[in-house]
């Protein structure tokens, strides 16, 4: 799922988060795991948040502070009250496996990429799905002037493959247009996820094709034709384990799903960041797959699978015998007709998406 969004239904819970969120999958400074993060939203703004999210910050406003002048923004001792939601957006495994194996440079500006998508996605959800209440029982509702985000940048999985994602967390405290602060109406939120997040896949591939990658636009999604098939599913570990354990124990349903993610989690596992590039570099080199320059990732790719020393590759006998089959019968047919053989053309190339499609099998 692109875009996903969770409540944090106590402070508690919300401060439990912000120390898994603040840690990221791969080591940036010696002995270090921070996980890069900034403040978005009008709401932000207002209150002069401009640097790293601290700790300090992000709780004040769990309990409904300013966290410059301490002052009280909203009421929260209502024990229903919810502190604010992850909405997370996560890019295509596609483009995580391009971000991976491409030099630092490119993957500086896919990076970039992604991250403005996401501003996008959180402005469309402020301009068009942020919603307050005021008066007697929250009788009434109107827009507010803006949102207040803390947002959290992560690289990689629990399972270390590539998967660029922002955890975009959104604080039940929002600026109304007359200068009061309110809560917000969690219904709109749950309410524009699918758009939220289509909105995000719509502005990454514009960028990313701007910047002159080929995409295959898939209905609202989109794929990075430089990524074969079953290179992105191999890099897919967290994902396969998931559907594993949802067929193991007959999860058909979205909370099935969620249940299936939760028995598959595993702990964070940071390793440094030079060494995991590596390591992915390795595994594609395995899977037989080499990254195209950008020039020519508008071709179709071909990927040779990878074999054992001293083993021979061959191409499938399956697909093999099939093919020497529809060659045979086609030149026989070809001989019994007045033409001959002429303007007989037979390959014995499957395409690349009937390849794709094996393999994922």
């Amino acid at each position: 799922m692109v875009a996903s969004i969770s409540a944090r239904k106590s402070v508690g819970a919300a401060v439990a988060y912000f120390k898994h969120m603040a840690q990221d999958e791969y080591y940036t400074k010696e002995d270090e795991a921070e996980a890069e993060s900034d403040w978005d939203g009008r709401g932000a703004e207002r209150l002069a948040l401009d640097e790293d999210v601290s700790r300090r910050d992000f709780e004040a406003l769990l309990n409904g502070y300013d966290p410059k002048t301490a002052e009280p923004l909203v009421q929260t001792g209502n024990k229903s009250h919810a502190p604010g939601w992850d909405m997370t957006y996560s890019a295509p495994k596609s483009v995580s496996v391009l971000w991976a194996l491409s030099p630092p440079e490119a993957r500086t500006k896919i990076e970039a990429a992604h991250r403005q998508a996401v501003s996008v996605a959180t402005k469309y959800l402020e301009d068009n799905h942020a919603f307050t209440r005021r008066g007697k029982g929250g009788a009434i509702r109107e827009p507010v002037a803006g949102l207040t985000i803390a947002r959290f940048h992560h690289h990689t999985s629990r399972d270390l493959d590539p998967q660029l994602h922002t955890h975009a967390f959104i604080f039940n405290a929002a600026p109304r247009h007359d200068g009061s602060w309110g809560t917000l109406v969690s219904r709109e939120l749950y309410k524009a996820q699918k758009d939220t997040g289509a909105v995000y896949r719509n502005h990454l591939a514009n960028a990313l094709e701007r910047d002159g990658h080929s995409v295959d636009r898939q209905g609202s999604s989109f794929r990075m034709r430089a990524i074969p098939h079953h290179t992105e599913r191999a890099f897919s570990k967290r994902r396969q384990a998931i559907e594993e354990a949802a067929k193991a124990h007959g999860y058909r349903t979205p909370k099935g799903m969620e249940l299936a993610a939760l028995r598959t989690r595993q702990a964070k596992r940071p390793r440094e960041r030079a060494a995991l590039f590596q390591a992915w570099t390795n595994e594609a080199q395995a899977l037989g797959f080499k990254l195209p320059d950008k020039e020519q990732q508008s071709q179709p790719v071909r990927c040779v699978q990878a074999t054992a020393p001293g083993q021979r590759a061959t191409t499938s006998s399956a697909s093999l015998s099939q093919s020497v089959q529809r060659l045979l019968m086609t030149a026989a047919l070809a001989f019994r007709s007045s033409r001959g053989m002429s303007g007989l053309s037979v390959s014995l190339r499957n395409s690349d998406r009937e390849i794709d499609a094996e393999i994922e099998r």
